[in-house]
C-alpha cells in the first residue's frame, strides 16, 4: 500500500471540507486503483487500496458468490424460480422493467444481475436463495468474513446507498479472484455485454467488454457517494489481470483508468512491485469519503474539469486506451406469471 499517497488523501479530504465549506471544490485527487496479477496475486500497482469505499452495484459480486455457494451446495439450481416480489420491486434506479409476480429462472437471474446490473432482480435473487433478502445478507457478510474481507460489510443484495455498506479495492479483488478462480462455469456470464429480459435490451455498463481485447468481466458500479466503480479482468495469451478503479468521476475516466492499467500490465510496462495481494492492509480507522458533493451537485462541472486534467486519456487528442466497439455478447431472458398473495409465493415450474 502506497502509505505516502494514503496521507496525502486524508489531507486532500481535509482541505475538501474547508474549501467546500466557502463554496468552493478542494484540489482533485486520486482515488482507489489496484492491478493484480490474478494466479499469482502478485501486485503491479496500489493507491490507497485499502481505503475504505462505497461499492455500489460491485456488490453484486458478493451476490453472485452467495449465490454459487447455494449452487455447488444444492440448495437451489438454475432452473429454480426467481420471482419478482413486492419487496424486489419496491428498489430504486436501474431496474428490469418486470412487475410484481414476474418470474424467471436462477440462471436467467444471475445474468439479469450481472450484466443488466437489476436492483430488483438482485434482491429477488437474494429471497429466492435464502428466503429473504436479510437472511442473504447475513450469508454475504459471513462470506466476506471467510475470505478475510476485513474492510467489508453489507447491508444489502444489489448495492444501493447504505451508510454501513462498505468495502475496499483490496477487498473486492479479494472476492473477484475468489470468483472467477472457483467457478469457471460461470465466466460466460461475466463475458457478457448485453442482457434482453423480455425484450428490454440492457447493455453493460462495462465497455472494456467491448473495446479492449482480452477482456472477461467482472463488474462495475455507481451511486453519487462512491463514484464510478470497476472490477474488470481481462486475460490474454493465458496472463490474467484484475484492476480495480473506485471513485471515478465519469464513465469514461473509470473505463479509460482501468484499460490504461490493464493494458501496461499485458505489455510489460508495469510489472511487480514487490507486494502481493495478502501484503495489503485495510484502513480500518476511517470512513469512506463521501462523493455525493463533488459528483452529484451545483458544483460537481468544476470537480469534472479538475478530474479530467487528472484523467485526459481519450479526451481530444490524449491517447485513448479504448479500441472501437465491437460486437456485444448477449444473452436473452424470458418471464412468466405468477399469482402473489400474503407471503412468498411458491415457486413454479418454467412453461415448457
Amino acid at each position: 500500500m502506497f502509505y505516502f499517497g494514503n496521507a496525502c488523501r486524508k489531507v486532500h479530504a481535509a482541505l475538501g471540507l474547508i474549501l467546500i465549506s466557502y463554496g468552493s471544490l478542494a484540489p482533485a485527487s486520486a482515488t482507489p486503483s489496484l492491478l493484480l496479477n490474478l494466479d499469482t496475486q502478485s501486485v503491479l500497482y496500489a493507491e490507497d487500496a485499502g481505503d475504505p469505499w462505497y461499492p455500489a452495484s460491485t456488490t453484486k459480486l458478493m451476490t453472485a458468490l452467495v449465490t454459487f455457494e447455494a449452487l455447488a451446495k444444492r440448495e437451489v439450481d438454475l432452473e429454480t424460480s426467481v420471482v419478482m416480489s413486492p419487496w424486489a420491486m419496491r428498489q430504486a434506479s436501474l431496474k428490469s422493467g418486470l412487475k410484481v409476480g414476474s418470474v424467471m429462472t436462477l440462471q436467467d437471474a444471475i445474468y439479469a444481475v450481472l450484466v443488466g446490473s437489476a436492483n430488483d432482480v438482485a434482491v429477488a435473487l437474494a429471497e429466492s436463495v435464502a428466503g429473504s433478502e436479510e437472511a442473504f445478507v447475513q450469508r454475504m457478510n459471513a462470506t466476506a468474513r471467510r475470505l478475510g474481507m476485513t474492510a467489508s460489510h453489507f447491508a444489502n443484495a444489489n448495492g444501493l446507498f447504505d451508510a454501513t455498506q462498505q468495502t475496499s479495492a483490496r477487498d473486492l479483488a479479494v472476492l473477484g479472484r475468489e470468483i472467477y478462480l472457483g467457478y469457471p462455469q460461470y465466466h460466460d456470464v461475466f463475458a457478457t455485454s448485453k442482457v434482453t429480459i423480455d425484450g428490454k435490451a440492457i447493455t453493460s455498463f462495462n465497455e472494456l467488454l467491448t473495446r479492449l481485447p482480452g477482456t472477461v468481466g467482472m463488474k462495475t458500479g455507481f451511486v453519487c457517494s462512491s463514484g464510478r466503480n470497476i472490477v474488470a479482468l481481462t486475460d490474454r495469451g493465458g496472463q490474467r489481470y484484475m484492476a480495480v478503479v473506485l471513485g471515478a468521476t465519469t464513465g469514461r475516466e473509470r473505463s479509460e483508468r482501468a484499460a490504461k492499467l490493464l493494458t501496461e500490465a499485458m505489455t510489460g510496462e508495469l510489472g511487480p512491485n514487490g507486494q502481493q495481494l495478502r501484503d495489503i492492509a485495510n484502513d480500518l480507522q476511517q470512513q469512506p469519503e463521501d462523493m455525493r458533493k463533488r459528483l452529484c451537485t451545483s458544483q460537481s462541472k468544476a470537480y469534472e474539469v479538475q478530474q479530467n486534467k487528472r484523467y485526459p486519456m481519450g479526451i481530444g487528442k490524449n491517447k485513448s486506451y479504448l479500441n472501437t466497439r465491437s460486437e456485444h455478447k448477449s444473452y436473452s431472458v424470458r418471464t412468466w406469471k405468477v399469482a402473489i398473495g400474503f407471503g412468498s409465493p411458491l415457486p413454479t415450474p418454467k412453461p415448457q
